[in-house]
């Protein structure tokens, strides 16, 4: 069923749900400026070179000066970035249920700087570096790095700790995201077109065993048809309804 609303069953059923997953993707820190760097345009290219090789685990091996450029170029866009209200009513959600679990595709760190305690980062965090010698993780300064590329105490070189395009999902976090997918009553899935996998296919292992799967998203997608309610609209308008 596809609403442009909360209705009164979808409120019911948030409020007697015991177990909740919510995974979140690229829409919702869109709605706080965010950009996406997707479905091409001006914002997909940055000194001539396609997002996608950028942030390519290719691009790392050969030329790591220019993806740390790169990943350098996107801090500074998000570093002024707040927050929205979408934001903000996960993480109050966080404390609402028996047991809450938050997933995202995000990389931004919007959803701990809301105050939600713990985030299964799908795609890693791009605050953070990781080092291909020691692969001991390391929280990056918000002002520019001063080296480029960066370096570990170990003085191995540090890499940004995001997931880049070629490679596999951090060990475990996945299997965790599933494993709450499994046994969650009421799952969400919010800003995301559902076609990056594996993360698209938590919905239907919520959904495969027993969940109410519930779509949150300004436009249809293709898990539209396959979810039990869709709420067509900006999340940071529709989630602070819930309540």
């Amino acid at each position: 069923m596809i609403y442009s609303d909360v209705t009164e069953d979808l409120q019911r059923r948030f409020h007697n749900a015991c177990r909740v997953v919510v995974l979140t993707g690229a829409g919702i820190s869109a709605e706080s400026g965010v950009p996406t760097f997707r479905g091409g345009g001006g914002a997909a290219v940055w000194k001539g070179l396609p997002a996608e090789q950028l942030s390519s685990a290719r691009m790392m091996e050969k030329d790591p000066v220019t993806v740390w450029e790169w990943f350098e170029y996107r801090r500074g866009l998000i570093k002024p970035l707040k927050p929205n209200p979408a934001h903000l009513a996960l993480a109050r959600w966080e404390d609402r249920f028996e047991e809450f679990t938050l997933v995202t595709q995000n990389i931004d760190g919007l959803h701990t700087l809301a105050g939600s305690k713990w985030v299964l980062e799908l795609h890693g965090n791009i605050w953070r570096g990781r080092c291909f010698r020691c692969d001991d993780c390391t929280s990056l300064p918000e002002t520019p790095l001063p080296v480029i590329p960066p370096r570990c105490r170990c003085e191995g070189l540090l890499r940004p700790d995001v997931v880049l395009f070629g490679e596999l999902l951090p060990e475990g976090v996945f299997e965790q995201a599933s494993l709450a997918a499994a046994e969650c009553d009421l799952f969400f899935t919010i800003g995301t077109s559902a076609v990056v996998y594996p993360a698209a296919s938590l919905p239907m292992i919520a959904k495969r065993y027993g969940a109410f799967v519930i779509e949150v998203n300004p436009e249809q997608t293709d898990i539209t048809p396959l979810v039990d309610a869709t709420i067509l609209g900006k999340a940071g308008e529709v989630l602070p309804r819930f309540g």
